[in-house]
């Protein structure tokens, strides 16, 4: 634990030489609410994969398969261009897309409802 104060303290005194070498003096990021809720939906509008449970429903066993199919390889491709955050929306939008191509594939009379 010690070293680890002692780590941050040797940084501390390091950026604030930096700081004064260069004349800058910190300040404090200054944003009203109303501008990082903008962001947020923005950011959460831009998501480029929408995707509705009602519209996967609707799908048959054939679509559902192409439909998973289709998500693992974009969900590949995504990780290997070390684009996790949309690899993660392809993964989350497969999950569903397996539960649901899971439920059709039961019998009638153990399906959800």
């Amino acid at each position: 634990m010690q070293r680890a104060i002692d780590e941050t303290d040797r940084r501390r005194e390091k950026q604030e030489t930096h700081n004064l070498k260069h004349g800058i003096v910190p300040q404090t990021i200054k944003k009203q609410v109303r501008e990082l809720i903008k962001l947020t939906k923005v950011s959460e509008e831009n998501t480029s994969i929408n995707y509705s449970v009602k519209e996967i429903k609707k799908q048959s066993e054939k679509e559902l398969s192409k439909l998973a199919k289709e998500l693992e390889k974009n969900m590949a491709i995504a990780a290997k261009e070390l684009d996790f955050e949309r690899a993660a929306e392809y993964r989350d939008r497969l999950i569903i897309v397996k539960g649901e191509l899971g439920q059709k594939l039961l019998p009638k009379s153990n399906r959800r409802k």
